[in-house]
């Protein structure tokens, strides 16, 4: 799956694989985020167990990569609020202290889905509006300018 997002003078194109966060994907998992500009994490707001997992995949995320990688933490299920288990606030606190961005999301009334992309798009690095191309090798985006066109590249990757 791909995901556009335009910016201000550029066009932002995301490669999305979904690892579904199994633990039977576990051991393939880095095949699909070797490379990453960005990582999207989600967890399950109505489950204590889903978060705790969430951790352990962003623990890993950070011992593999680079500084540089966007990682984001997404609390999804926001349109079932009234069953939350995970308190937004623990969940808010827990980002900050592993320096990811956290945003709560509904992937079923699409809630701030495209803000955490429009984010993370933001969170990018960025070459000089000169370079009319740029590729990261391998990161899953690449950024042009919105006259031309952007093409996936490598793996981006959403646990």
């Amino acid at each position: 799956m791909t995901q556009t997002i335009s910016l201000k003078d550029v066009n932002v194109k995301f490669e999305i694989w979904d690892t579904a966060g199994q633990e039977r994907y576990r051991s393939l998992a880095p095949m699909y985020y070797r490379g990453a500009a960005a990582a999207i994490v989600v967890y399950d707001i109505t489950s204590q167990d889903s978060f705790d997992g969430a951790k352990r995949w962003i623990n890993e995320l950070k011992s593999l990569h680079t500084p540089e990688v966007v990682i984001a933490l997404a609390g999804n299920k926001l349109d079932m609020s009234d069953r939350r288990v995970v308190d937004a606030e623990v969940a808010a606190a827990y980002a900050r202290d592993q320096g990811v961005l956290y945003m709560e999301t509904s992937a079923k009334t699409g809630q701030n889905v495209i803000d955490l992309f429009n984010e993370i798009a933001n969170r990018l690095p960025k070459e000089k509006k000169s370079d009319s191309h740029r590729s990261t090798g391998g990161s899953g985006f690449s950024v042009s300018e919105k006259s031309g066109s952007a093409k996936p590249m490598g793996s981006c990757s959403s646990c």
